[in-house]
């Protein structure tokens, strides 16, 4: 009989172990570093997920040097992916400033959602005032020197009539091509055209380049790069009366306030995850898979979203990744890297963003991105994408079984009366978001915590601040495919554990039999052989 050693009998246990079990969909080997750059209105999101793959070996580095540039970037090759909060324009509708791939083939793929807010610094008696509220209309002034002053009775109408002291508007924009300049010219020249079009040259359109001393009464607006130092500005000791426009991470992660914004149903809103996501459900997004501008959004219909939770100033943002098989740039470890990365960013990725003042992408267009991420396989059969499906995707937005439902939207709660034109202003605090979700739909408020050292502009009257109850989206569809349940229970946000990340029940049997083979049976069978034949050697 031929005798076997434990350590033999381990080696091939192991091995039956390393045979009997599955390839997983884990290119950790082919992974190399790739570089990205692009819009800072995206950065406090990208920058989330690029510390959360570093723990599986990914390396990513992002600039956030402004949308226009890094769409620069990627025309030049002087990056592995771009972010733009817009396409390609062919020419900036404003400037005339060329703006193409330069030949560079390319997809683009929506990486996540969010508002273009409006943060201020106005204190009064050494306090921070932390509930303001601004018609469009106002904002458009603001911007374009037509308001001068706080105390301005425009704002004093939208705040009910409550006075702010006299105290200079410093408006405060990006000095470089950005992404949310773009997004608030767009919105300002749909919108209020006759306000913007004087401001702009007298051109009635959008641009990435703010134009600087616009307005009979210019002079006092500041011009920082990016959106740290947008922000980095407003929070200064001297900027009292400032106000910039940054995408909703930055004042939310600064602790700072932003103005709630006047929507068409009459309510002053912020850009919460659940309130983006309502405004988008009216996205009118390119699904031709033949476009050049496949998936990009037309956001008319969002900036007069009817529903009361709606914020007017919502948007989407876009990697840029190159799809040419002879892209000078890509190798199969980029490639992969680019897979893997962006394949986290629009699935569990999405799960950590609402907290930080984004809101995640809805179910058609995660499914759209994955057709997007197969042209980086496409292009070089060694890229894996093995189980990048929905079934793996666990994205807050998600519904099992129920494609064209956007979670968000549906248990997105309602504004408190207070916020109603007319009514309130509400207290510090109420109606602001205070980084957690509704547990359900029945019974979800809206109220955040105070913070000490901050004021509220005071009813003459006090409000009573309402407890806000989430109810169905109105509606019964858009073009972009996302509709929204009109009945039914709020299911949980997040898909049950894929059936494939865990090992089968037959698989289990075995390795747990296997298991018991290694430990218990050398013992016995040693003993056994001990009594009749004497020790194996």
């Amino acid at each position: 009989m031929t005798r076997l050693t434990k350590r033999g009998l381990l080696a091939v246990v192991l091995l039956l172990i390393a045979l009997m079990t599955p390839a997983v969909a884990d290119a950790s080997s082919s992974h190399t570093l790739i570089q990205g750059s692009g819009s800072s209105w995206a950065a406090n999101a990208i920058n989330q997920w690029v510390a959360d793959v570093a723990n599986s070996g990914e390396q990513v580095v992002f600039t956030a040097n402004g949308a226009a540039q890094g769409r620069k970037d990627f025309a030049n090759e002087a990056n592995d992916f771009g972010v733009s909060d817009v396409p390609f324009l062919g020419k900036d509708p404003t400037t005339g400033q060329a703006d193409t791939s330069e030949g560079r083939a390319y997809a683009y793929l929506p990486i996540a959602a969010g508002g273009t807010s409006f943060p201020y610094h106005v204190e009064v008696a050494g306090k921070l005032v932390r509930n303001i509220r601004l018609s469009g209309q106002t904002v458009a002034k603001i911007f374009t020197s037509a308001i001068t002053n706080w105390d301005d009775p425009a704002i004093t109408k939208d705040n009910n009539g409550v006075a702010l002291p006299s105290i200079p508007i410093i408006p405060v924009v990006h000095s470089e091509g950005a992404g949310v300049t773009n997004q608030f010219t767009r919105w300002v020249a749909k919108e209020y055209p006759s306000i913007w079009a004087p401001c702009n040259g007298g051109i009635d359109a959008q641009t990435e380049y703010f134009p600087l001393n616009c307005g009979k009464s210019s002079g006092n607006e500041k011009a920082q790069s990016g959106s740290d130092g947008v922000m980095n500005f407003i929070k200064s000791s001297g900027a009292n009366g400032s106000i910039g426009m940054e995408e909703y991470s930055y004042p939310l992660l600064s602790n700072f306030p932003a103005a709630k914004l006047l929507n068409k149903a009459g309510y002053y809103t912020l850009p919460t995850q659940y309130n983006v996501a309502v405004a988008l459900t009216r996205a009118v997004i390119d699904n031709n898979p033949a476009s050049p501008t496949y998936l990009t959004q037309n956001l008319d219909n969002v900036y007069r979203n009817p529903d009361k939770r709606a914020y007017p100033l919502s948007s989407y943002v876009y990697a840029i990744i190159p799809t040419s098989a002879t892209d000078p740039r890509m190798t199969t470890a980029k490639r992969q890297t680019v897979a893997d990365f962006l394949y986290y960013s629009i699935c569990q990725g999405q799960a950590e963003i609402g907290p930080i003042g984004y809101s995640s992408l809805p179910i058609n267009l995660v499914t759209a991105g994955f057709s997007q991420i197969a042209k980086l396989k496409a292009a070089d059969a060694g890229v894996n994408l093995t189980n990048r499906n929905v079934s793996t995707c666990h994205n807050p937005t998600f519904i099992a079984g129920e494609p064209k439902v956007n979670h968000l939207a549906q248990i997105a709660p309602q504004p408190p009366a207070c916020d109603r034109l007319g009514a309130g202003p509400c207290a510090a605090g109420v109606g602001a978001y205070n980084g957690s979700k509704p547990s359900n739909a029945a019974n979800s408020t809206a109220t955040g915590g105070t913070t000490t050292g901050s004021a509220a502009v005071t009813p003459r009257t006090p409000a009573t601040a309402g407890s806000p109850v989430g109810g169905e989206l109105g509606g019964t569809g858009t073009s972009d495919g996302t509709a929204l349940a009109q009945t039914g229970a709020v299911v949980p946000a997040t898909l049950g554990a894929d059936a494939n990340s865990a090992p089968s029940t037959l698989l289990t049997v075995v390795l747990v039999g296997l298991f018991l083979l290694v430990v218990a049976v050398p013992a016995g069978l040693g003993a056994l052989l001990v009594r009749r034949r004497g020790p194996i050697s």
